[in-house]
């Protein structure tokens, strides 16, 4: 069992940027592949980021490429999201997840598995972006 806790939410201005964490505890050892999904009200769920194991190789939502960047540090089993030049549009619920055990990240599958089979999810913190 893997347990996630994000933290750093919180109200920004357009242009503004916010650190997210993403605190795993429990057995994370099958964990390769791990990353960032968000949800607004009334939209559908959409995949952010995501990281393999070692840190190595990151993916990104076009949507977010160039301003999110996501990352690890794998002595402390903590994931970062850093989200720079923010707009209304990002606006949402921000949940850290991982892939089934001892899945790996791919380019080609990383949003779709991440966004709906996902295995360990956390319960969100709010991201609100202001104009």
């Amino acid at each position: 069992q893997v347990r996630l806790v994000e933290s750093g939410g919180g109200s920004v201005q357009a242009g503004g940027s916010l650190r997210l964490s993403c605190e795993a505890s429990g057995y994370t050892d099958s964990i390769l592949c791990l990353g960032w999904f968000r949800q607004a009200p009334g939209k559908e769920r959409e995949g952010v980021a995501a990281i393999s194991s070692l840190g190595v190789n990151t993916y990104y939502a076009d949507s977010v490429n160039g301003r999110f960047t996501i990352s690890r540090d794998t002595a402390k089993n903590i994931l970062y999201l850093q989200m720079n030049s923010l707009k209304p549009e990002d606006t949402a619920m921000y949940s850290c997840a991982t892939l089934a055990d001892f899945e790996v990240c791919r380019a080609d599958t990383w949003y779709s598995r991440l966004t709906n089979a996902n295995k360990y999810r956390g319960q969100g913190t709010q991201v609100t972006v202001s104009s």
